[in-house]
This record gives C-alpha cells, sequence and structure tokens, in this order.
C-alpha cells in the first residue's frame, strides 16, 4: 500500500534516488553551491575555526545565489552532492538556511535530508532532526511525516541496515516528544507497508509504554503485537511486564505473561519466578508462592535472597512467624546470607505480631553479620517497643540510628509522638511535634490524631480545640472516631456547647454520625441537666435513622434521675439497665408525666 503526501509548508517534489542523472535544467548551479560550502569550511578548517554553524551570506558567490534557491534546488543538492561534499557540511548548509526566511523547507526537504544522514549513519543528527520537525507538526502527524519518507527513500546504493536507522531515529524522536500514540502509529504503518522492524526504536518505545500509568493490559497487548511483527521476545520485557500486572494486584495476568515466556522458546529467569512469587505473596496467596519455589527448583533455578525474603514477608503478613522464622533458618542453612531487607522484613513482622524479643534478637544478629540496618528496620523496632511502652529503649535506639548518619522521617518522629501520647508524656509529644516543625516536616493526619487523642486523654480542652485548627488548616479532617473522641472530651469538661458544634461540623462535611457520637453528646447534656436538650438530640437522631442503642437510653436514665424530682427517681432508678428500645422508654417517661400531673392536680 502506497502512502499518500502531505504537505509541509509548500507542495514537496518527486524523489530523485543517489544515482539518478541531473534531471534540473541549470544543474550547474548545484556545483557552483557545492564548491562554495567546500570553500568556506576548508577556510575554516586552516584557520583552525571549529564554528559548526558559519555565516554563508559572507560568501560573495553565496550571497547572490542564496535569495533564488529553491526548495528544490536543496532536494537535489542532497539526493546528487555533486563535489562530495561530508555529511557535516551539507548539514550545517542544511540548518543554516532553516534560518534565513523566506526560505523555507519542505517536508520532502526534511525527509530527504533524514534519509541522507542516516545514509551516513548519523543517528544523533537524524534523531535532532526529527526531534525538530515533529515539534513543528505536533500530535498525529505520523501518517504525513511517515508518507514522506517512505516516498523519498533512496531506491539504489543504500544499505539496508542504514535504511533501518532512519525509521529508528523517527520511533524515538516521537517518544521523547511525549507523542507515544504517534511512534505506535508508525510502527504499525512500517509493518502494513512490509518494512523489516527498526529493533532499536521499537525497543525504546516498548520501554517507554511500560513505564506509563496505563492499564498494564495494553502495554501486553503492544506486546503481543510486535512480537508478531518479528521483535525478538527478551524475557526482561515479559518481568516488566509482570511487575506491572503485579503492582496493582492482577496476579492472575501476571501468571497469563509468565506462561507464554516458554511459548516464546524462552526460558524463565530467576527474577521472573521472584516477581511472581512477590505478587502472590502480596496478594495473600503464600501457598501459590511455595508452589513456584518448587517449580523453581524442579528446574534447577535456584531461589535466591529475593526469593526467601517475598516468601518471608507473605508468612509475616499472614501472622505466621514460625514458619517464616522456619524458612529463614533454611535460607541461612543452604548458605544465602540474608541482606537488609530479609532481616528488616522479619523484624518487622515480629515487631507488629508483639515477638519483640525476637525482633530485637535478629537486629542484633544483623548487626553482628555486617547487615547495615536502614532507617525502615529502626523505625520497625522503635515501633515495636513503642507498642509496649518501653520509650526508654525507642529513645536509646533513636539516638543510635542518628548515631549511624540516619535521618529520623515523619514515621520515626509519629511512632515516637503517638508512644508518648499513650504513656500521658504530653509535654514530650508536643516536644516532637515543635522539632517535627523545625526540621520541616509536615504532620499528617496520624500525628495530629495521636496528639489529639492524648490531650483529650489529659483533658485538656483548650489544647485539643488549637490542634483542632492546625490539623484544619493543614488540609486534615479528623475521622469519626476522633470527633467522637473530641466531642466527649468538651462534654466531660462541661462545654456541650462546642460538643453540639462539632456534630454539627461532622455533619457539614457530609458525613452521619453514630450512636456512639450521638451518646457522647447525650452524656454531656444529660450530666448538665439539660434534659429538652438531651430529647431534642434523642429525635434527631431518631429522625436520620440512627437507631438509640441500651447505652443511650440508660444515658437517659440516669439523666432523669439525676436531675428530675423524687418521682423520676423511682421510676427510672429501677429501670436501668432494662429499656433495650424506645417505646419501652417513652412508656416511662410518659408515666412519670402522668403521675406527676396527677399530684398537681391533688
Amino acid at each position: 500500500m502506497k502512502l499518500k503526501p502531505h504537505n509541509f509548508h509548500l507542495q514537496h517534489q518527486n524523489p530523485i534516488s543517489f544515482s539518478s542523472k541531473p534531471h534540473y535544467k541549470n544543474h550547474d548551479i548545484l556545483y557552483t553551491i557545492s564548491e562554495a560550502i567546500n570553500t568556506i569550511h576548508n577556510n575554516n578548517n586552516n584557520n583552525n575555526n571549529n564554528n559548526p554553524n558559519p555565516d554563508y551570506s559572507l560568501n560573495p558567490t553565496l550571497k547572490r545565489i542564496l535569495p533564488s534557491l529553491t526548495s528544490h534546488h536543496i532536494t537535489n543538492l542532497i539526493n546528487l552532492n555533486p563535489l562530495s561534499l561530508s555529511p557535516h557540511s551539507l548539514f550545517s548548509f542544511f540548518n543554516y538556511l532553516s534560518s534565513r526566511p523566506p526560505f523555507r523547507h519542505t517536508l520532502h526537504n526534511y525527509s530527504t535530508m533524514a534519509h541522507f544522514l542516516s545514509s551516513h549513519n548519523m543517528f544523533s543528527q537524524t534523531h535532532s532532526l526529527f526531534l525538530f520537525i515533529i515539534s513543528k507538526m505536533g500530535h498525529h502527524s505520523s501518517y504525513s511525516l511517515l508518507s514522506s519518507l517512505l516516498q523519498t527513500t533512496p531506491t539504489t546504493h543504500y544499505n539496508h541496515h542504514r535504511s533501518v536507522i532512519v525509521f529508528d531515529a523517527l520511533i524515538i524522536a516521537y517518544t521523547d516528544s511525549g507523542f507515544v500514540e504517534d511512534a505506535v502509529q508508525c510502527l504499525r504503518l512500517l509493518k502494513k507497508n512490509n518494512f523489516s522492524i527498526p529493533i532499536r526504536g521499537c525497543e525504546y518505545l516498548l520501554r517507554r509504554v511500560m513505564k506509563l500509568k496505563q492499564a498494564a493490559g495494553h502495554c501486553w497487548e503492544f506486546y503481543l503485537e510486535v512480537l508478531d511483527y518479528g521483535y525478538p521476545p527478551k524475557v526482561y520485557l515479559f518481568n516488566i511486564l509482570m511487575h506491572g500486572f503485579c503492582k496493582i494486584g492482577d496476579v492472575m495476568n501476571a501468571r497469563m505473561v509468565f506462561d507464554e515466556i516458554p511459548k516464546r522458546g524462552l526460558r524463565p529467569s530467576v527474577v521472573s519466578f521472584n516477581t511472581l512469587i512477590s505478587g502472590y505473596c502480596k496478594s495473600k496467596n503464600v501457598e501459590e508462592g511455595f508452589v513456584l519455589k518448587g517449580v523453581m527448583e524442579s528446574q534447577r533455578i535456584s531461589p535466591d535472597v529475593f526469593t526467601y525474603s517475598a516468601l518471608i514477608n507473605g508468612l509475616c503478613k499472614e501472622s505466621r512467624l514460625d514458619e517464616a522464622n522456619g524458612l529463614f533458618d533454611e535460607m541461612c542453612g543452604i548458605g544465602l546470607v540474608p541482606n537488609g531487607v530479609t532481616f528488616t522484613t522479619l523484624i518487622d513482622g515480629q515487631c507488629k505480631h508483639g515477638k519483640l524479643d525476637l525482633a530485637l534478637r535478629n537486629f542484633q544478629m544483623m548487626k553482628d553479620r555486617d547487615v547495615r540496618p536502614d532507617l525502615i528496620t529502626y523505625n520497625a523496632l522503635i515501633n515495636g517497643l513503642c507498642r509496649v511502652g518501653d520509650l526508654k529503649e525507642a529513645r536509646k535506639l533513636l539516638n543510635e540510628m542518628i548515631g549511624n548518619g540516619l535521618k529520623p522521617d515523619k514515621i520515626t518522629f509519629t511512632t515516637l509522638m503517638d508512644g508518648c501520647c499513650k504513656d500521658g508524656d504530653m509535654e514530650s509529644a508536643l516536644e516532637i511535634k515543635e522539632k517535627m516543625v523545625e526540621k520541616g516536616i509536615e504532620l499528617d493526619d496520624v500525628a495530629f490524631t495521636a496528639l489529639i487523642s492524648g490531650l483529650c486523654r489529659d483533658g485538656r480542652v483548650r489544647d485539643v480545640e488549637r490542634m483542632l485548627r492546625d490539623m484544619s488548616s493543614a488540609g486534615y479532617k479528623p475521622d469519626d472516631p476522633t470527633y467522637t473522641m473530641v466531642i466527649d472530651c468538651f462534654c466531660k469538661k462541661g462545654d456541650v456547647k462546642m460538643g453540639a458544634k462539632l456534630l454539627k461540623e461532622m455533619q457539614r462535611d457530609g458525613r452521619v454520625p453514630g450512636v456512639v457520637t450521638y451518646n457522647a453528646l447525650m452524656n454531656g447534656f444529660c450530666k448538665q441537666g439539660q434534659m429538652k436538650n438531651a430529647q431534642m438530640l434523642l429525635d434527631a437522631m431518631l429522625n436520620l435513622g440512627v437507631v438509640p442503642n441500651d447505652i443511650t437510653f440508660n444515658i437517659l436514665l440516669d439523666g432523669h434521675c439525676k436531675h428530675g424530682n423524687a418521682v423520676d427517681f423511682n421510676i427510672f432508678n429501677g429501670e436501668k439497665g432494662m429499656v433495650l428500645d424506645y417505646a419501652s422508654y417513652t412508656a416511662l417517661v410518659n408515666e412519670s408525666r402522668k403521675i406527676s400531673k396527677d399530684r398537681l392536680r391533688s
């Protein structure tokens, strides 16, 4: 199929092959131009002038000819090159003309020059030329540009290998310009026109496609397409695709890619197995990971440190710590030396599941084997120590970490801060907060929640209010449990007004407070003797479809007992813990009101 030509500023002319005789009537002008170019470059060389872009208009002959030059002259000059000018000299003159309006190269000129440069194995210059053309033509220009290139392809004395260079350069230039769709289109058009696959350009494009933030499925389809075009299959590209699927949790398609490797006459590498094993472990299918480990061994591919680390990580995530330790021992037993990732994976799992003694023992083993702990290792241990309330050891470990040249990060500070808050040491927690601010480390919602929680436990309502403002200024909102905790804190301190305000704030944010949140405010109203407000809150709950529980009714009953009259006390006190629904509660309230009215009448 022949591609149609396309205009680029001016109509381009019919191509002339390198072996053609001149058809241009005044072809002597080509010799005149060539001689002038030669003279300029020879003078540059004699004068040790390395200027690659001389001013050609300083030459009297060229100064006279330049105004009458047409794009047709340039095409003939490139194709015929009567004095065999060096490629650099001819390209320099070509670039000079580009900067001399009103002269304008046609797309035909550019295509002819691209073929000329690639015929001299000048890939870098060909690539640069295409980048310039693409910057002018923009997106969706591949059909037009490739049409011109195919029509200007020399027919004789043109090495096939170098004809591929021009298409390599084109595909890479489109890829570098960010026009991946055009690069793909170029490849498809070349296939349609029965050209050999440009291997270098194809591989460059494949690598870029695989890095794009798009569905791994599209990358896989494209890879199959280029394989069918004749691109040689490569295991590492299969591995990249498997990694892409595993990254988004699509282990099923990752397995499909893995199974394709032997079908293409290749043998999966240890990286192929490790990628899929890691994917299975991260998707909580450790058993399938072990099956693959068995397949590796049956194919005489020895599992490496990464294989064991992935499996140990999977076991730790499933709380199978004894099996993780056993696998660690097996790994050491076959002569594999655990690396930092292996140790850290095991230590982190042990810390999270309360096996702090084991974690510290492995930490010591790690140091004894001269495996340097990193920030993640220290953070895991500091977290484990803070979980059991051993802040003294946690701080000691922090100092050791700093002494080893590691800088505490947001996780380190937040973990320590949370530990201090839970230990009731709010002054230390606030000092850590200030240190984070000094170091330019922004607090996240986890850090703010830890501080608010600690301040609530201490009943420091003013500090809680200030921290809520800081949290809001930082762009975070408390979650529902935090709101409930804060409402409860204010209400216990007698500030039910602030509690009600926070409830409304939750509702304005589109949240639907649960019964626990309402109970916190309800308790505040009842403690203050504001039984009318408590009743109104109960009605609001019911209107919004929030179902009261036994705690709700016990709070109300207690309020009536403490802030009602003797009749209320007698009726409600005996029913505490017995009222489980709204109907029973309403019946008791009505009974109390009836007795009170009867007494007033008598």
